[in-house]
């Protein structure tokens, strides 16, 4: 695709929608009237206004959308928003992007690199790159996405854009509840299920509560092969809650304290294997392996966990014509990826000339992550409505994150001493403990402070113009220290980096009828720049040193985004579509750095991302709801790197920016019809496509990939090597459901979820650079489930 070809498309597109609109002029009053009262409220511009009022590009899935797709997590919800796309990296891991901006895959240890998409809980914000929490879905009030960057009133980490859980809040007055359970088949052989509930209580006049609380076990799907091998090894569970309190002693001022807790462990991760050095066809002294597909082979069991605890407050007052509100948040996050790295430790052993024995020896990669952070938030915002409306407000964070990893290899000391030399092992340790041949501590302190503020004025009855920025300033400080083996030996050695600028915004909103809106929009987004980690020097070819060693901090990434877009609404349907262009500075690419299993981050001067999106909602005839959702993105690199730096990362003008699909295409329709007094069945289906990708921009180069794992291990050559295809193949998920509900509030539903058992390739899993292991991370095979929910 083109540019050109996307500026032909959204003309087409917008022409449509307008004649679409202005056909239904005639309606418009009728059709206002008719949707006033189901009209979805939102608070993207940190006020409240009506889905079709926002100036800008927004999806907003409410909790009747997530309840009749079956969408269980934030990826389930991508699918059914256009411009939005999740890569799957494993449970509680999952890099989120909107129109195209992406940098490539994150992993487990990278902990200073930000995000591109901010998310946020109601109003505070739980971004953590790779490790956003996967929060449940229940007891949603609607999940907003606002498309392109949120500089102005969101900050840092809204370069792409933002997403926004918003909860329902306890309502005074007013005894209200809901109970869910299900029971859920995977892959044929593993249960899963959950049970939740939430209420609601008065407690007086004056105050109310809201509490929710759930638990979910995840039915496993991968098999390993293996000394540690078994079936479904990938099952896990969620659990947790939310307690929040209202305090409303007049109509002026309230105040909500909020506590929510959850916690998510896994028995492993979802990776379907091609090659591991311990299991493949080339071996000789050892069986032959041909991998089944969601197959795996472990040395030893994997583990995640990730036990989060968020406590916040927000203090609402009224003074006239002005509101003031204060959010502060606290957020306590313990995080721990245990990954079986006996393929990494065992390939440097081979490199080494250690004997079998110690290649065979078990090894245990312990990334934790243990946070602390604090924000606060204050703003004014005018609270009438006059022709002005404006908001005012100042951010602060502190952030303090502790990165730690161990490699407990038991008896690896021995070998090392062996063969390198006795006292080998106890001279590289530098303090850590024996037999871990690669440990390292990684405290960070991060600080920012922000400004900002946006007005709206309206020039006319049809014409609005708003107008905004922001100013932040923001420091971190990073301490490392490492030792033993595979390590460089760093102690507390100390890197700092600062910035601070200014991020724009300006929009215009017209109305060309009274259910036809055009909006155009210019502004800028950030993504704060850090340091990179030191290689692991003693793993690296000297090729790879030599190509990936001059890179250190990397700078703020930037992007100018500019849009066009229609909002339209008549009697039965609503047609919202827009096209977009991001101009991106500095874009921060992540990259594999080969043999030395490190990653880095660097700038690439230039990239784009550019296209068009749609969303249409029908409703013909009643109970008849039909959608349609799409986006066509070009996103692409426009810089080309020196030398063999080219093919090496895949920095080259006209490659794609990866993670991407360049198509995205959601269907999804239900009808409901009464078969008797008070109760009601529905049929539902939807059909979604996600296009093909890359994991990184260097899958391009040389793609298909032939590695050459160079590593003389029982029995296989040193030459044998694997071909694979890198291009992410586009998948097509299809999900049928059916249910009664009843005028008492019960209600069942028996669904299908992938119902062509798609094996999706996610993203592709690489050790040491593809030498030690290949991989995939796959999703979800056909899920049968049965749930019952009753309100009350």
């Amino acid at each position: 695709m083109k540019i050109s070809a996307t500026i032909i498309s959204t003309t087409s597109v917008l022409a449509l929608a307008t004649t679409l609109g202005l056909g239904g002029q005639a309606q418009a009053q009728e059709a206002a009237a008719a949707a006033q009262g189901n009209e979805i409220v939102v608070t993207a511009t940190k006020r409240d206004q009506t889905l079709q009022d926002v100036p800008f590009s927004i999806n907003a899935q409410t909790a009747a959308d997530i309840q009749k797709s079956g969408a269980v997590t934030l990826e389930d919800v991508s699918r059914n928003v256009a411009g939005l796309s999740v890569q799957n990296l494993g449970p509680g891991q999952s890099q989120v992007s909107v129109r195209g901006v992406s940098a490539g895959q994150v992993v487990r240890d990278q902990p200073g690199v930000k995000e591109q998409v901010g998310v946020y809980l109601d109003e505070s914000v739980i971004s953590l790159s790779l490790f956003t929490p996967d929060l449940d879905l229940f007891d949603l009030n609607r999940i907003e996405t606002l498309r392109g960057p949120q500089g102005t009133l969101f900050g840092s980490g809204s370069v792409g854009g933002t997403i926004r859980y918003i909860t329902n809040q306890p309502r005074l007055g007013a005894v209200e509840g809901v109970v869910e359970g299900n029971l859920n088949l995977v892959d044929g052989d593993d249960i899963g299920g959950h049970l939740k509930g939430a209420i609601n209580l008065p407690l007086g006049d004056n105050a109310a509560a809201r509490a929710v609380g759930y638990f979910t076990r995840y039915g496993g799907f991968v098999n390993a092969i293996g000394p540690a091998g078994g079936e479904d090894v990938n099952s896990g569970e969620r659990y947790g809650g939310r307690l929040a309190l209202t305090f409303q002693p007049t109509d002026s001022f309230s105040i909500t304290p909020r506590i929510v807790y959850q916690k998510i462990t896994a028995d492993g991760f979802n990776r379907q294997e091609e090659y591991s050095l311990f299991a493949n066809q080339f071996t000789t002294t050892r069986p032959q392996v041909d991998f089944n597909e969601r197959e795996q082979y472990l040395l030893l069991r994997e583990a995640f966990e990730d036990e989060t605890m968020i406590a916040d407050a927000t203090i609402k007052l009224g003074l006239g014509a002005v509101e003031l509100t204060s959010v502060t948040s606290y957020i306590d996050r313990s995080i721990l990826v245990s990954r079986d790295a006996s393929a990494l430790s065992g390939s440097v052993s081979v490199d080494l000339g250690y004997p079998d024995a110690a290649v065979l020896l078990p090894s245990n990669l312990r990334d934790t992550t243990q946070l602390e952070t604090f924000t606060q938030e204050l703003r004014l915002a005018s609270d009438g409505a006059g022709r002005l409306q404006w908001v005012i407000g100042g951010f602060f964070s502190k952030i303090d994150r502790v990165y730690e990893q161990r490699l407990p290899t038991p008896g690896y000391d021995a070998f090392t001493d062996a063969v390198l030399g006795a006292g080998t092992s106890a001279a590289v340790a530098n303090g850590f403990p024996a037999d871990s041949p690669f440990n390292s501590d990684l405290p960070y302190d991060i600080e920012q402070f922000a400004v900002f503020g946006e007005a709206t004025y309206d020039l006319t009855d049809k014409l609005s113009v708003t107008a905004g920025g922001r100013y932040y300033d923001f420091n971190e400080e990073r301490t490392i220290t490492t030792g033993g083996l595979f390590a460089n030996g760093d102690t507390g050695v100390v890197d700092r980096t600062s910035s601070s600028g200014f991020t724009p915004r300006l929009l215009a909103s017209y109305d060309l009828s009274d259910n036809v809106t055009v909006n155009a929009q210019a502004s800028k987004g950030f993504r704060l720049g850090g340091v990179n980690d030191p290689l692991n020097t003693p793993l690296c070819n000297a090729q790879d040193l030599a190509l990936f060693g001059g890179f250190q901090n990397y700078e703020d990434e930037t992007l100018w985004n500019y849009e066009l877009g229609v909002k339209t609404q008549g009697r039965g349907f609503t047609f919202n579509a827009g096209a977009f262009y991001n101009d991106i500075s500095n874009l921060q690419v992540t990259l594999d750095a080969g043999s030395c299993s490190s990653r880095i981050v660097f700038n690439v001067e230039k990239a784009h991302s550019a296209g068009v999106e749609f969303e249409l909602g029908l409703n013909p005839v009643p109970g008849l709801d039909l959608s349609l959702s799409g986006s066509l993105i070009e996103a692409e690199f426009d810089t080309t790197l020196p030398g063999a730096l080219t093919a090496a990362t895949g920095i080259r003008d006209g490659n794609r920016l990866p993670s991407v699909p360049k198509f995205q295409l959601s269907a999804s329709g239900s009808y409901e019809w009464p078969i008797g007094d008070g109760t009601d069945a529905y049929v539902a289906a939807s059909v979604q496509h996600v296009g093909s990708r890359f994991t990184q921009p260097a899958d391009q180069e040389g793609n298909p990939r032939t590695f050459v794992h160079g590593l003389p291990f029982g029995g296989a050559p040193a030459g044998s090597s694997t071909t694979v295809d890198l291009l992410l193949p586009s998948y097509q998920l299809v999900n049928l459901s059916a249910g009664i509900d009843f005028d008492n509030g019960l209600s069942f539903v028996a669904y299908v979820n992938n119902v062509f058992d798609e094996n999706a390739l996610l993203s592709f899993d690489r050790e040491r650079g593809g030498r030690a292991r290949l991989g995939y991370n796959i999703g979800q095979p056909r899920t049968y489930g049965l749930t019952a929910r009753k309100t009350f």
